[in-house]
């Protein structure tokens, strides 16, 4: 028996309905823009100032056509980001941009695992009962206007990322986030205070985190790119001397953007400080289990910071370190086999993602060919615009790939270039520190970005379009540093 037409077109117009007419056109994007630089003519060659030619190869152009489908696919979340990820090792390995061994290889890189260890932090924080403990005790303190409870927050994060890294406090501040939200009296539901709840915390880890060399290892590398070239060392309380006013200032800044892009719908919660105040009593004194869990933090956060002031430490690897605190939690049996199978593997998968893109770019060659193409057009320009062009620079590509390495293929080329122009080496070395630390974009710039996702408060395209105003305050603080409060602290700019 035949189906009537009248049913037919029915099922049809019901399939036509079903299907995300958007997400497939940006899957489509993604794919087009991958294919149509993968098949076309060979680029011409990078030259930098001193006449040196740098071809990029076949595998380098197909690394950047990869970079564009990525980018795509993570800014409009197509499928889930830890899937787009997955995709990149997939493409790399059909495509032979790199051996598929080497491609996945990147998944378990060291630093994909320390993200692992700093979200069981933030995991058993919240198990064992201090999350809500301190999120009781700050509602307290801040009180019950929401403009100060995200103060309050971002003042707070920003403290913890001048004695640890900005990855370890932001799950280390997310379930404490997470807890102060669930007072908001909205429940699961995405609100505006949410999302500059967790959106702020983001940006403010990574501002926070330009302030000491405790922050992020973006810090160590770029002064050991420095030192190597310019034959000097800069200190620990050099560089925190010359970082401290503009991170600050971004901190404040970023409180101030969220205020104005994520205005709470509350200007206060009625009775919140009374009732966090209670709530604090009922959870009673302080157990055994979080005292346990406390302890053993401080240890890693102790044992990481010690390792950046004592040379006999330098042997002793950070992920190790946090681990070790992961193998802790388990023996002791803070967490379970549940705990494990909850841990948010997308986010994951996520930055492992994002270190196989980009050492593919840095090891086929792309990224420095990018690198060199785009100083290059600064070789000719005043001092103030190259180094503004070297930091825009950097900023975009530390949205892409890790910081450290959009700082390894920028800075040495910046360095070798500013002496040509007049520019000191020092403004190229904390011009880069600032806009490497503050990736705005993207979630994969940065851990805080990807952890702050998990809130579900917003999605990746709410995050990119909130980052697009906080890029430009973060230029403009570059320049105000740049041309006002760096000479006025007495810092050479230009010779």
């Amino acid at each position: 028996m035949t189906e009537p037409a009248e049913n037919k077109n029915s099922s049809f117009s019901l399939f036509i309905a079903d299907l995300d007419l958007k997400r497939i056109a940006f899957i489509f994007l993604g794919l087009i823009l991958f294919f149509w630089l993968y098949l076309a003519d060979p680029l011409p060659d990078a030259v930098d100032p001193l006449g040196e030619h740098f071809p990029l190869s076949p595998e380098g152009k197909a690394a950047i056509a990869l970079f564009l489908l990525a980018g795509t696919w993570w800014v409009f979340e197509v499928v889930p980001i830890g899937i787009t990820s997955l995709a990149i090792g997939v493409f790399q390995a059909l495509f032979l941009i790199r051996p598929a061994k080497v491609a996945f290889n990147d998944f378990m890189d060291p630093s994909v695992l320390f993200i692992f260890g700093s979200l069981v932090i933030g995991m058993v924080f919240t198990k064992v009962g201090l999350s809500r403990r301190l999120s009781y005790k700050m509602l307290t303190i801040v009180g019950e206007k929401t403009s100060m409870i995200y103060l309050g927050c971002f003042f707070v994060t920003a403290i913890l990322t001048h004695f640890m890294a900005h990855t370890a406090v932001a799950a280390t501040m997310f379930p404490i986030l997470m807890a102060i939200y669930s007072l908001y009296g909205e429940g699961d539901k995405s609100t505006k205070f949410g999302k500059g709840l967790f959106v702020g915390m983001a940006f403010v880890a990574g501002a926070g985190s330009m302030i000491t060399l405790l922050g992020a290892a973006r810090g160590a590398v770029a002064i050991g790119f420095f030192n190597d070239i310019v034959d000097r060392n800069i200190s620990f309380f050099e560089l925190s001397f010359y970082m401290f006013p503009i991170g600050w200032l971004m901190v404040f800044l970023c409180w101030a953007m969220m205020m104005l892009m994520f205005k709470p719908e509350k200007s206060e919660i009625k009775g919140l400080r009374e009732k966090a105040q209670r709530l604090y009593k009922e959870a009673g004194p302080i157990t055994r289990d979080e005292v346990f869990v406390a302890l053993v933090v401080l240890a890693v956060i102790v044992t990481l910071s010690l390792k950046s002031f004592i040379p006999a430490m330098a042997f002793i690897d950070k992920t190790s370190v946090i681990l070790v605190s992961t193998i802790i939690f388990f023996v002791f049996k803070i967490l379970t086999i549940k705990e494990l199978e909850q841990i948010p593997w997308n986010i994951i998968l996520l930055f492992a993602g994002a270190m196989s893109i980009g050492f593919c770019l840095w090891e086929t060659g792309a990224a420095k060919w990018l690198a060199i193409n785009w100083l290059g057009m600064f070789h000719d320009s005043g001092w103030f615009v190259f180094v503004l062009g070297i930091s825009f620079f950097i900023m975009v590509m530390t949205n892409f790939i890790m910081n450290v390495a959009a700082i390894a293929i920028s800075l040495p080329v910046a360095l070798v270039l500013a002496p040509y122009l007049g520019v000191a080496p020092d403004v190229v070395l904390y011009s880069a520190l600032i806009v490497s630390a503050c990736p705005f974009l993207l979630l994969v710039g940065a851990a805080p970005n990807a952890i702050a996702y998990d809130s579900k408060q917003f999605t990746t395209g709410q995050f990119f379009m909130a980052g697009i105003p906080a890029s430009l305050v973060l230029m403009a603080v570059v320049a105000l540093a740049v041309g006002i409060i760096w000479p006025l602290m007495g810092m050479s700019i230009t010779i």
